[in-house]
């Protein structure tokens, strides 16, 4: 996970040239379903990532002044609030070829 922190991926919705995303499958689906594929393993990534870094603020016995006094798990929440989204990170790992892909019925025929 750590390269998509670093890389130049925008955060922001960006419109794309539906003819690039063809170009691999030779079908704007497959492509989507390609992309919306990897968007969830990126997601899925992100998500345990957040969880196990937030686990160690976790007590039994919170109150309410240790909840509004933890800047670091606040702090850590922000980073993670401001990573580009697994859409556009994904989207961008298709764009410049760096998601492998088979179609295991096209390999078939």
């Amino acid at each position: 996970m750590s390269n998509t922190k670093n890389s130049t991926v925008p955060t922001t919705t960006v419109t794309r040239d539906l003819r690039q995303l063809d170009k691999s499958t030779d079908n704007l689906y497959e492509s989507l379903v390609i992309i919306a594929k990897r968007a969830n393993q990126i997601s899925n990534n992100i998500k345990e990532e957040l969880h196990g870094k937030l686990s160690e603020f976790a007590s039994s016995n919170d109150n309410l002044e240790e909840v509004f006094e933890n800047r670091e798990q606040i702090e850590i929440s922000k980073h993670y609030e401001r990573l580009p989204k697994p859409t556009l990170i994904a989207m961008d790992e298709f764009l410049n070829e760096k998601v492998y892909f088979r179609n295991p019925s096209k390999e078939q025929a």
